[in-house]
């Protein structure tokens, strides 16, 4: 009778069932991506699980947000310690962690991850998921580069799959991208826009299809969606530019950074990000699907840093060297 009664429960398809507020959120994925929208899910109230398969980074995470939050009180309660205490205790208190996903997506209303971008694993775990998941769970992915499409294939929910992609650190950027797939229905995508402003950020739209009632940018899901299609292409022709002998980095970098106003350089951005991180979008889904286009020809130069473990700022060198 109980699994009658869950299968009844997953094929309800309402509107009303699907549109309801998002409160309680899943996060797979420790890292700092993870750790960052848990942070922001949990200050703004939502109720939160933090998910991954160790133990160590989970307490690695949760100690890391603690200290983000720690930062904050700093600013907004810097003449008011008993309040900045309360207010780290009650956000703390927003979030649990576990490190089985399975066991913990029953009550949930949003499993977001944020994971390794890697589609076959991605697609493993929602797979896994959509089994154990109640009907009104809406999926999201935060991929910064994977076809929302190609992820969503291994659900049987693909009317409540969508894409969330929060830029690092998420705390301090105010941007998501949000994007849909010519299956996600209008009530998973009103809601995720939702949930996004909720948060406090500011919402863009990457849509393949139309969903007519979106009053944004309609786009095709398109690999990087806005912005990395966009930036990627910017920080590698930067990369090419130097290659040829046309401008030394630091010349590149502050050019852009005076000339355009861009807060960092194309060279310092790429070390932020990570040069492996850059690689692999560009290797993966941003090479793969417009093998032809100039922009998106890979870089010697840049495959030789990767190579030689030279990823940026998280390793010590990357164009610059940190330490």
């Amino acid at each position: 009778m109980a699994f009658f009664t869950h299968q009844v429960i997953r094929g309800l398809s309402s509107s009303a069932v699907r549109n309801a507020a998002i409160k309680h959120v899943t996060i797979i994925g420790g890292g700092q991506m993870g750790a960052g929208i848990a942070q922001v899910a949990a200050t703004t109230g939502h109720s939160v699980v933090l998910v991954d398969t160790n133990e160590e980074i989970l307490k690695k995470s949760a100690k890391g947000i603690e200290g983000s939050l720690k930062r904050v009180v700093k600013k907004k309660f810097a003449d008011k310690p008993d309040a900045g205490a309360e207010f780290i205790a009650k956000v703390m208190a927003n979030v649990s962690i576990s490190t089985d996903a399975a066991s913990v997506v029953g009550s949930t209303d949003l499993v977001l991850e944020a994971i390794v971008e890697n589609l076959k694993i991605k697609q493993g775990l929602f797979g896994a998921l959509d089994k154990v998941a109640p009907a009104h769970t809406i999926f999201a992915s935060n991929t910064s580069s994977l076809p929302i499409t190609d992820i969503a294939s291994s659900t049987s929910r693909l009317d409540r799959f969508g894409g969330l992609h929060f830029f690092n650190p998420v705390p301090m950027m105010k941007l998501v991208e949000v994007i849909g797939t010519s299956a996600t229905s209008q009530e998973t995508f009103d809601s995720l826009l939702a949930f996004s402003k909720a948060l406090g950020k500011t919402p863009v739209c990457v849509l393949n299809g139309s969903l007519t009632s979106v009053r944004y940018v309609h786009l095709q899901d398109t690999p990087g969606f806005i912005v990395n299609r966009l930036l990627v292409p910017y920080m590698m022709e930067a990369i090419r530019l130097h290659e040829r002998g046309h401008g030394s980095k630091e010349d590149i970098d502050i050019a852009m950074k005076l000339g355009a106003g861009y807060p960092m350089g194309p060279f310092e951005l790429l070390d932020y990000v990570g040069l492996d991180t850059a690689k692999f979008i560009m290797d993966g889904e941003c090479w793969a699907k417009d093998p032809g286009n100039p922009l998106m020809q890979p870089s010697e130069m840049l495959n030789k840093l990767v190579a030689e473990g030279k990823f940026g700022k998280k390793t010590g060198e990357g164009f610059y060297k940190y330490k």
